[in-house]
């Protein structure tokens, strides 16, 4: 007489990790849901850039709304602790950030007005020095070198950018921030990839160096030669008065697009040509790739390179667009967020975009809360990046694959 096997219990088939951030979603949406939702009244919504005269207002009643998100993100939660997420943890922990995010903003609305638009361009703007310099980890780490040097380039991108462009114009003063993040890759690519020092290391000397040269230099020229001449903003002619996507994508600088551009050109490059080609068999099979007549050192140090030239870019943001001069550390750890972007954009140009734009929303909001006069301490907002950084990398790490030989030094047989 057969038998038939029992049924696993749904919690066997999920991992630990599921379990743990799939609670931490249920608590959380109970949490905010019932204790946010207790202040009442009513959140207006503006999608327009100054006011609501080409879209409407969208207002709703706070305890409701919050109630509702927050119960809604404890079910995904709860889904996720009992069934697993089978390979899309992504879309759980997505789903859920973006209830509780909407819900919170809901109540901080209360009885004002949130204008989403600005909140949404502020976003993309925090977000495109994260991008850029996601793009170079992306690059280098398909090739096989881990670039933690992001935050350097950055920083020796925005001091040269900021010194040049005064005397040059905004366009000189952006090459000469490639060339200067350039300097610091190749630093790294000689050491990491001619004499096979530990990457990681290099990487976070070549951090403090960019930060201890940026600061001397920033301190002993004169305060008329770190004045910047920015770009100004751009508006695409047509598209450029759409409602809600004309102010957000089409009324930026040079900068911005840029990085739109920056991150298609990188994934057709990366996995269209036969250079990207090259680039990601040396970073995960070097020795088959050699074998076949590729030079892996060779397509290391262009990997480097490339990345280096695009974190640059990333660097110029800061003083040929978001500022007009250069003050010491001012990326503040923006390089490290971008590495975090990279890990949970899974090594993939358009992923790191996406990570880059939470990191970037997560900045946003402490600026606008504080505008719109939420009774948050200000310090407490300014930590908001940072923490959104830790949550979404825990809720991936450890699911995402790296190249092979990533950090490994490659000698030739």
């Amino acid at each position: 007489m057969s038998t038939m096997a029992a049924p696993a219990p749904l919690l066997g088939r999920t991992s630990r990790k599921d379990r743990a951030f799939g609670v931490f979603s249920l608590v959380s949406g109970v949490a905010m849901g019932l204790g946010l939702s207790r202040g009442g009244g009513t959140a207006t919504f503006s999608f327009d850039v100054i006011n609501a005269a080409d879209v409407p207002e969208v207002s709703v009643p706070v305890t409701a709304t919050v109630l509702l998100l927050g119960l809604v993100a404890a079910g995904i939660g709860a889904l996720q602790a009992a069934r697993g997420t089978d390979g899309h943890e992504l879309r759980y922990l997505g789903s859920s950030v973006t209830l509780l995010l909407v819900a919170f903003l809901t109540w901080a609305a209360a009885d004002t007005t949130l204008f989403v638009v600005s909140l949404l361009s502020t976003a993309i703007k925090a977000a495109t020095p994260i991008a850029l310099g996601a793009l170079a980890g992306v690059i280098g780490e398909k090739a096989g070198v881990i670039n933690i040097a992001i935050e350097g380039q950055l920083l020796v991108g925005a001091f040269a950018a900021a010194i040049v462009s005064g005397l040059a114009g905004p366009w000189v003063g952006l090459g000469s921030a490639m060339l200067a993040a350039l300097f610091i890759g190749m630093i790294l690519a000689v050491f990491s990839i001619r004499y096979r020092a530990d990457q990681i290391i290099v990487g976070v000397v070549l951090v403090v160096l960019g930060s201890g040269l940026t600061g001397f230099l920033v301190g002993q020229l004169p305060t008329s030669l770190n004045s910047s001449k920015r770009f100004g903003t751009v508006n695409v002619p047509v598209v450029s008065d759409i409602p809600v996507l004309g102010p957000l994508l089409f009324r930026q600088t040079i900068i911005i697009y840029m990085m739109f551009a920056a991150v298609v050109f990188t994934a057709w490059l990366l996995y269209q040509t036969r250079w990207g080609l090259r680039v990601r068999a040396v970073g995960e099979q070097p020795k088959a790739a050699d074998t076949v007549g590729v030079n892996v050192n060779r397509m290391r140090y262009q990997a480097v390179a490339v990345g280096a030239l695009l974190a640059g870019i990333g660097g110029a943001y800061y003083t040929l667009d978001s500022s007009n001069q250069f003050s010491r550390d001012m990326t503040a750890g923006t390089g490290f967020i971008a590495l975090a972007a990279v890990l949970v954009g899974r090594h993939h140009p358009v992923g790191a975009l996406g990570a880059a734009l939470v990191f970037g929303l997560a900045d946003a909001m402490a600026t606008s809360l504080g505008i719109i006069g939420v009774n948050i301490d200000s310090n407490l907002l300014a930590t908001a990046p940072y923490v959104a950084t830790i949550l979404v990398v825990a809720g991936v790490v450890g699911r995402t694959r790296v190249p092979a030989a990533g950090g490994q030094p490659y000698t030739k047989e």
